[in-house]
């Protein structure tokens, strides 16, 4: 088994219908989780300035982690998102 985070970028306020292809799509992968997150009130924080980050469109607003076969499942599933804007795929780097 190889692990994946997938990233999930975008925010727009939910209504009942975005919430149900999320639980619906959450429940498709459930047993491929292995650990999911949720963002609210991000921040950049540089050596000289600290950037309140609003809840748009290119906000990273969580991540899950998943354990499958190989990329072309990893793929599979970030294809299958009812992504907001996108998903970003990043392959976990054994230890």
């Amino acid at each position: 088994m190889k692990k994946f985070v997938l990233m999930m970028i975008g925010f727009t306020q939910p209504t009942p219908e975005i919430m149900e292809s999320w639980m619906q799509w959450f429940k498709s992968i459930e047993d491929k989780i292995e650990d999911q997150v949720g963002f609210d009130n991000g921040k950049e924080v540089t050596k000289n300035d600290i950037t309140e980050l609003p809840m748009d469109l290119n906000a990273i607003t969580g991540y899950i982690v998943i354990n499958v076969e190989n990329t072309d499942e990893a793929e599979k599933i970030a294809r299958s998102c009812p992504m907001i804007s996108s998903v970003k795929l990043y392959e976990v780097r054994p230890h």
